[in-house]
């Protein structure tokens, strides 16, 4: 998927919308976002030595997991509603390309349970569990 198809599943627009291309195939997403190091989350983190953080790094991991519900979540907006066992292993920084796999392994109503990996390189940066809630949106984001 392109980030116009992205678009078409979840809200993110401008600097929020954190993916480059994904896909879902099998059950699972996997996603891509080649870091250029002028992303406005590196300009304070850290000068000289810009890291992307966790945080972000996360929240890519759930752009991620919501290509898989394509068809499920249009007129909804996903909110997250936890994230758990996160460790960070390799720093992220400009030049590197993050790469994704996430699962949903389970859903019960509006809510959506994950686990998901980023990597760089073929080395893990980031795993977490996490989850998150389809809302009904009030205004149109398109």
């Amino acid at each position: 998927m392109t980030k116009e198809e992205i678009m078409q599943i979840i809200p993110h627009r401008d600097n929020m919308l954190l993916l480059d291309e994904a896909e879902a195939s099998e059950g699972k997403a996997h996603g891509k976002l080649a870091i250029t190091g002028e992303e406005w989350f590196l300009k304070g983190h850290f000068p000289g030595d810009p890291v992307v953080p966790g945080v972000i790094l996360c929240e890519i991991l759930a752009q991620s997991a919501c290509v898989l519900l394509a068809g499920q979540a249009e007129g909804r907006t996903p909110f997250f509603t936890g994230l758990d066992k996160v460790k960070f292993r390799t720093p992220v920084k400009p030049g590197d390309v993050y790469e994704t796999e996430c699962e949903i392994v389970r859903s019960k109503g509006p809510f959506y349970f994950c686990k998901g990996k980023g990597t760089v390189g073929g080395k893990t940066a980031v795993t977490a569990e996490f989850s998150f809630a389809l809302v009904e949106r009030e205004g149109n984001n398109k």
